[in-house]
């Protein structure tokens, strides 16, 4: 029998908190209290729809003008590197608590542990293209067909795995608020640093922070902006890996 996984995240809970075990009970009791405390803002009555819009249009162009000659390449490198599938789906927290099939780049060697144990820095897991697929974000672009498919958005909270979003909604206060929004492929914790790894707990709780920023000030101008400083942020990345460019 496998024993469970377990977290290196110390977390203090106040005596006076309580938090509702279950994970349908835990959601009510979050969306209570954004309803008392942080709903103050409602997007503009065409938001939604222009939003749809552009995700469709947005992940389509890419899509056809991107992956369809970047895939054969990424595929090919993938299986001479390490055995198994190109593509790597697992299931993920989505709008509302519905659980879908992320889409990505496979960046790691088959292992029992891809659905519990979070990706490290320097993790023997990770294969030789998935270093550069990850460091590059390119791993995550096979999401453009969940957002062509509705489960996610171009912009919006990152999607957990089911595992991280039972945890950490029983131990960080609004945690579940960012289950009021559609997941998206970046979002403003991940244009703020807050990327990867999660070591501590703080952390957490800044891209939390963040997340509820982005609800209270939903809108198209601020979904540009965060989509334009991404594409800014991987392109910087991408140079650093040019050799010479570090020196």
């Amino acid at each position: 029998m496998k024993e469970q996984a377990t977290l290196d995240i110390t977390i203090e809970r106040s005596p006076a908190q309580v938090i509702p075990q279950s994970d349908m009970a835990s959601i009510r009791y979050m969306f209570h209290a954004m309803n008392q405390q942080y709903l103050e803002h409602e997007p503009a009555t065409y938001y939604y729809t222009v939003k749809r819009v552009l995700d469709v249009v947005l992940s389509s162009l890419f899509i056809l003008l991107v992956m369809s000659w970047l895939t054969p390449i990424i595929a090919l490198l993938i299986k001479i590197t390490s055995q198994g599938p190109v593509f790597f789906i697992q299931k993920r927290t989505g709008y509302m608590g519905v659980e879908f099939n992320c889409f990505k780049f496979r960046t790691m060697y088959i292992n029992d542990e891809a659905d519990i144990k979070q990706v490290s820095i320097n993790d023997k897991r990770i294969t030789a293209i998935g270093k550069f697929l990850r460091i590059t974000h390119i791993d995550e672009t096979p999401q453009f067909f969940n957002v062509i498919l509705g489960d996610m958005s171009v912009i919006g909270p990152r999607p957990h795995m089911l595992f991280h979003t039972r945890y950490y909604s029983e131990c960080i206060p609004y945690y579940n608020l960012r289950l009021e929004v559609k997941p998206g492929m970046t979002g403003m914790a991940q244009i703020k640093d807050y990327i990867g790894e999660i070591s501590v707990e703080r952390e957490l709780r800044k891209r939390i922070q963040w997340d509820i920023y982005y609800m209270k000030n939903r809108s198209i101008w601020l979904d540009f902006n965060i989509l334009l400083s991404t594409v800014g942020c991987v392109f910087k990345k991408a140079f650093r890996l040019i050799p010479g460019k570090n020196k």
